[in-house]
């Protein structure tokens, strides 16, 4: 059900709701002070809080496409996607407070360059402004056992925002906290794989996009200030087993064959490690998660064949290859190096 009439917009932000309310009250008036060129979409996954109630009592002015079932981010925004015509969707999410002119610097650079499919800008935390948030930073990548980081976070360390990345870079994935894509690219590349429920859904499309010869971008002159852990807390089991669960199916889908014999068992060796390390020194269900992930991975093995067989795997390369060539968690935990910037430079890759 929609209460927008269908009509082509320019841009059109869309924010994905469930159970909400509160951040709806909180930050969807950001939303509508600071974007006053875009057409603003609320998907509602079915809440059973007041979420609606509010959203077309105290918002009117905002569209709301109401969905029959909760299917998680991925089937949420395909499902509310399909009733939105734009040429660019901005996919934010419901704890983030946007700034005055947060929009122009990437739609600008995304206008310029038709090779660009997606984008991000600057997330900040907004309970430390000044730090960078765990849910994209400073523009996202992976290494070269798919372990996603970011500039600005490597795994659960933070950096002060000092404007080192106040600047226009392509990276590997732009976070699904806020994410700028053209619509005719996710209309012929996407949709989100809704078998990952959440977490890594848009690493699994940037990874499509990067195989197709597009750009992925960062732009620092955008800063948007996220809550993060809304849905999921960072130390809840649900979430470390659709983590590991999903960066396993995504190495899969998308490695090339080569790859995925050399590096698959490489990357569940140091799962298992981390399992061990969860259950003897933080938490025993945490552990439990990962081995439930593994399980359920190797369940999906068949659905995620027929999904590695549509994709066309490439070796992401050319004048600048996205993938950093070397191992972050060796570089985190081996070397102890925090900061993005520390890392050892990558030959293959423009930093």
């Amino acid at each position: 059900m929609t209460w927008a009439e269908c009509s082509m917009d320019k841009i059109a932000i869309a924010i994905l709701n469930f159970n909400g309310s509160g951040f709806l009250k909180k930050f969807l008036p950001s939303v509508i002070e600071n974007s006053p060129e875009a057409t603003i979409y609320v998907i509602d996954n079915k809440s059973t809080d007041d979420s609606v109630e509010v959203l077309l009592a105290q918002f009117p002015a905002v569209n709301a496409i109401l969905l029959d079932s909760n299917g998680g981010y991925s089937q949420g925004y395909n499902e509310g996607l399909k009733q939105i015509e734009a040429e660019y969707y901005v996919l934010l999410n419901s704890d983030v407070e946007v700034t005055p002119n947060w929009l122009q610097p990437i739609i600008t650079m995304m206008d310029a360059d038709e090779t660009i499919a997606a984008a991000q800008p600057k997330i900040l935390s907004y309970h430390e402004k000044d730090s960078f948030e765990y849910a994209g930073a400073g523009g996202g990548f992976i290494d070269t056992l798919g372990y996603p980081f970011c500039r600005g976070r490597l795994f659960l360390s933070l950096e002060k925002d000092e404007g080192q990345y106040d600047d226009v870079h392509r990276i590997f994935w732009a976070t699904g906290a806020c994410m700028f894509v053209r619509a005719k690219h996710f209309k012929q590349h996407g949709p989100l794989d809704e078998d990952f429920f959440a977490h890594m859904e848009e690493i699994d499309l940037c990874w499509r996009l990067n195989n197709a010869g597009l750009k992925v971008m960062y732009n620092g002159h955008s800063a948007v200030y996220h809550v993060g852990g809304g849905t999921l807390h960072k130390s809840n089991p649900r979430k470390t087993y659709l983590n590991f669960r999903n960066g396993l199916a995504l190495l899969y889908k998308n490695y090339l064959r080569w790859e995925l014999w050399i590096k698959l068992p490489i990357r569940l060796m140091l799962d298992i490690v981390a399992c061990i390390k969860f259950m003897l020194f933080d938490s025993f269900s945490d552990g439990l998660a990962v081995l439930k992930a593994h399980y359920h991975f190797l369940l999906d093995l068949p659905s995620n064949y027929k999904k590695r067989k549509r994709i066309n795997q490439r070796v992401v390369g050319g004048e600048y290859a996205p993938i950093y060539r070397k191992s972050v968690v060796l570089e985190y935990f081996i070397k102890q190096r925090k900061k993005y910037r520390e890392l050892t430079p990558d030959s293959s890759n423009t930093r």
